[in-house]
């Protein structure tokens, strides 16, 4: 993509940060304090509580793979590849163990499934996911982190 980073826009608002150091946003229920992804606002997720409040939280920038895959061939009819020719790309399961939450995301440009295995340390990072008028439009994905930093 050849447009001006600084005016992405994110792919799905409320769902993470778009910063140097961006992360997702969940959100806790203030009467029994369950986090979730992505954030709830009408009421909390949790089937044994009853609260409708909640404040948003800051979920956290790495975790642990829980589960992977790869997408390898185009969707069919009636949904469309966001790129032609399609691209294959890796998804990933990734635990974050302070909030005790598996979140789905796409894997970084550049890694697949190779790159992968259960309990490989992953960060969160932002990429173009597709480009409207000029405008790169950005989603979360999950980074393999070098063997150093795990």
């Amino acid at each position: 993509m050849s447009s001006d980073m600084t005016r992405a826009a994110a792919a799905v608002e409320g769902w993470f940060t778009t910063d140097e150091r961006p992360h997702l946003v969940g959100t806790k229920c203030t009467a029994c304090g369950t986090v979730v992804f992505p954030p709830a606002t009408a009421f909390c997720r949790n089937p044994l509580c009853r609260g409708r409040g909640s404040d948003e939280v800051a979920l956290s920038r790495t975790g642990t793979v829980w589960s992977y895959t790869d997408a390898q061939y185009r969707p069919p009819p009636p949904y469309q590849a966001l790129r032609e020719p399609y691209e294959p790309f890796a998804l990933a399961a990734v635990e974050l163990e302070a909030e005790q939450l598996v979140i789905l995301g796409q894997v970084a440009a550049g890694y697949g499934v190779d790159d992968l295995q259960i309990g490989t340390r992953v960060e969160l990072v932002v990429e173009p996911l597709y480009e409207i008028e000029g405008v790169p439009h950005l989603i979360y994905r999950w980074k393999p982190m070098p063997e150093g930093e795990q």
